[in-house]
């Protein structure tokens, strides 16, 4: 996994035993982008990186135009008319920058980004990074561009980095984490779009000349767009094909861009959004993009989401949960919403702890005068009308009966009706003389402000500590307007954004440091801060408000896409269904949950005796198949944006074991026979299926395929699970 440097050829080769990226200094100045993908053992740079100029493509140097050469870090304004990587403006106002090589580093390991979350490593030998920094003699500022390769994942890291050596101030109005030009355009961009209760939606289409983009301008990285993009080849399926994948390792304002020039070159970049963003970088400081994701595969998108899975679970997901199973748990939210007593909640309690399951979260309207969502965020302290013993009473109850507490909080939020709100109006982002934009009747507090940062630690802080919490749904309901704070003077204003979200970075970084036995979960109004970033602090995330059977099949296959499914909160809720009020089957509900972190949301103790029998069954058997659906690799085999049938399945790194997913929306008259084939078994092994006495080879099962049943009923579904015939275990 080495990173070779040639001095004859100034070439620079990141590779390991699957991958290479290969940069090239072009006149000893310009960082020029050769190859990435396959290994590749030789390469001859003049083979395939062309040097000429063209007709209207002004010549930087004599038979060089910047306009035609591909580029790691693309300027504007000395040649090359395409988006920029970047743009600067000095004091001047002048907007020309000409960053030219100076010096490069070659690094054993991989250095952490600093108030930003990145992908780690917890050996030296892991991985190797090289660092080429660029200079801008008349500015002074230098600008480093920082590539990590890991030996055994086939991935390159990629961020950048301005440093100012100069004596006069200057400022950042745009700056992407990386930029690649790829040689030709012959691609597909793939997205995963949405909106509130109908998240990761994908969206494939074939690039055009010109630029196409998606980003976020809400504060967050959204329910709208997720911070990943990927180029497919034409020919690239589920298993086949050339696919590079991109995620940005952020939770803020984000855009990724496509350019297609009039030569078929492709231009990729992906950073913080330009949009409302100028960054002022004094004398003696150093600005710090955060960092990007980049996979290729060789076998398609289940290629490049099993690369994804096994970086983002090992490598980007951190604390003692990391690598454990997450308990099963009950959230009242659906059975109660604000109308509890702690009564019903023990008998909720109760009612969980004789099904099976192994934590109880209280949600949103435990504290202040939270009797609706008018009021109180801020105020973080019990309400003892609803809780007379108390958070500590009410979790040792709980724990009496063999459950583990967690609880719901909003931290990030504040009500105008709170006493926090009227001690400290000026606490929330906002532009004097202007509206103050509600959204569920709440404000953004002002995360750039140092006092309120300190407060919300040592509030939380506190309250973690007065009571034996082992779990936290961190939630945050609604995007920032206004984003101004008034503790950034006028200069600095289009900070704010960024500010907001490294002042996150750091009270998470505080407390889940402080607190590393409470599980903590992230949430933004289900699935809208689903992200590398937050998975950094929190293990695990919400993925969509909407519960739906039907609906998270789509939600859940396009979240599998990047993230793992040991990232996925997933619950059975009650019927008709909250969101679309359809009516599915329990099995149904159970088995789509199941095919992540199991969870309920439901009137538990209102369920007759088959239904209980039901969950209960769904428990035990979820027991059985945890561990392949958390840490196996996952093989999607029929999508829900193709038809009425999904599937999907787990399997364990041996392939001893498996389980299968499958799902059907609704039934058709007189259906043709269907095998389901499945993917990733060892082909010369023997599996029994559910305890049958018949067997099948991996080859079988994956060529033949599995016979399906003639089902004649809508919202069906069936979860079975393989074994090899030299495994012992429990079948159900």
């Amino acid at each position: 996994m080495p990173i070779k440097w040639s001095e004859d050829d100034k070439v620079f080769h990141l590779f390991n035993q699957r991958i290479s990226y290969l940069i090239q200094i072009v006149h000893g100045k310009y960082p020029a982008h050769l190859y990435w993908g396959r290994r590749v053992k030789t390469l001859n740079p003049a083979s395939i990186l062309p040097i000429r100029a063209r007709t209207f493509s002004p010549a930087t140097e004599p038979g060089l135009s910047l306009d035609t050469l591909p580029q790691e870090y693309p300027a504007f304004g000395n040649g090359d008319f395409r988006t920029p990587a970047y743009q600067l403006r000095a004091k001047d106002g002048t907007t020309m920058t000409e960053f030219v090589y100076d010096s490069h580093e070659i690094l054993k390991g991989k250095r952490p980004l600093e108030g930003l979350p990145s992908a780690y490593i917890e050996e030296e030998e892991e991985a190797e990074s090289l660092v080429i920094t660029m200079l801008d003699a008349k500015l002074g500022i230098g600008l480093n561009l920082q590539y990590t390769i890991y030996r055994d994942l086939d991935v390159i890291t990629r961020s950048a980095s301005f440093e100012h050596r100069g004596s006069q101030e200057a400022e950042i109005h745009s700056c992407m984490s990386m930029s690649v030009d790829f040689h030709h355009s012959n691609w597909d961009l793939l997205h995963l779009h949405g909106t509130w209760a109908r998240e990761r939606q994908i969206e494939r289409q074939p690039l055009i000349s010109g630029t196409q983009s998606i980003s976020s301008a809400r504060g967050a990285s959204s329910h709208q767009h997720n911070p990943f993009v990927a180029l497919l080849g034409k020919n690239a399926a589920e298993d086949t094909g050339d696919v590079y994948g991109i995620s940005l390792v952020y939770s803020g304002n984000f855009q990724a861009s496509v350019e297609v020039d009039p030569f078929e070159i492709t231009r990729l970049s992906m950073g913080i959004n330009p949009f409302d963003f100028i960054w002022l970088l004094k004398p003696g400081e150093t600005f710090q993009t955060p960092e990007t994701l980049m996979v290729y595969s060789s076998e398609g998108l289940g290629g490049m989401s099993r690369t994804f899975h096994q970086l983002l679970r090992t490598r980007m997901c951190r604390g003692i949960y990391r690598d454990k199973i997450r308990p099963i748990l009950l959230n009242n939210w659906e059975a109660t919403k604000f109308n509890f007593t702690e009564k019903k909640l023990i008998e909720l309690a109760d009612a969980a702890a004789e099904v099976g399951i192994e934590l109880f979260v209280l949600d949103d309207g435990w504290f202040g005068k939270r009797n609706n969502d008018k009021s109180s965020l801020g105020d973080w302290s019990v309400n003892k009308t609803k809780l007379p013993s108390g958070l500590k009473g009410l979790a040792e109850q709980v724990q009496s009966k063999g459950l583990k507490f967690g609880l719901w909080v909003e931290p990030e939020m504040v009500s105008p009706d709170s006493e926090l709100y009227r001690r400290h109006p000026d606490w929330c982002l906002h532009v004097p003389g202007r509206n103050r934009t509600l959204s569920r009747n709440q404000l953004v507090l002002d995360l750039c402000r140092e006092e309120v940062r300190d407060w919300l630690v040592a509030t939380f802080t506190k309250l973690f500590e007065n009571a034996p919490i082992s779990y936290v749904k961190w939630d945050m309901n609604r995007n920032i307007t206004e984003a101004g704070s008034t503790s950034l003077p006028p200069i600095r204003q289009k900070e704010t954004a960024h500010r907001y979200m490294l002042g996150l970075y750091q009270i998470l970084e505080t407390l889940t440091t402080r607190f590393p036995e409470i599980l903590f979960e992230s949430c933004s109004g289900g699935g809208g801060r689903f992200d590398p970033g937050m998975l950094y602090y929190m293990p695990q995330t919400w993925t969509s408000d909407n519960t739906d059977a039907a609906e998270r099949l789509k939600i859940q296959y396009g979240t599998s896409l990047v993230y793992p499914a040991v990232t996925m909160g997933a619950h059975v809720s009650d019927v008709p269904n909250h969101q679309v009020d359809r009516v599915t089957p329990l099995e149904m509900r159970c088995d789509v949950a199941m095919a992540a972190n199991f969870g309920l949301e439901l009137k538990i103790d209102m369920l007759g005796s088959e239904e209980r029998k039901t969950v209960q069954q769904k428990i035990a058997f979820y027991h059985q198949i945890k561990q392949l659906v958390c840490f196996g690799d996952m093989y999607r085999l029929l999508s829900p944006f193709d038809g009425m049938d999904t599937a999907w399945m787990y399997v364990s790194e041996d392939k001893g074991q498996a389980a299968v997913f499958y799902y059907k929306i609704l039934a058709a008259p007189n259906p043709p026979f269907f095998r389901l084939h499945l993917r990733g078994l060892d082909p010369k092994r023997v599996y029994r299926m559910n305890n049958s006495k018949q067997a099948f080879t991996g080859d079988e099962l994956m060529k033949l395929g599995v016979a399906m049943p003639l089902i004649k009923t809508d919202f069906f579904s069936k979860v079975f699970y393989l074994e090899a015939a030299n495994f012992s275990g429990i079948f159900l």
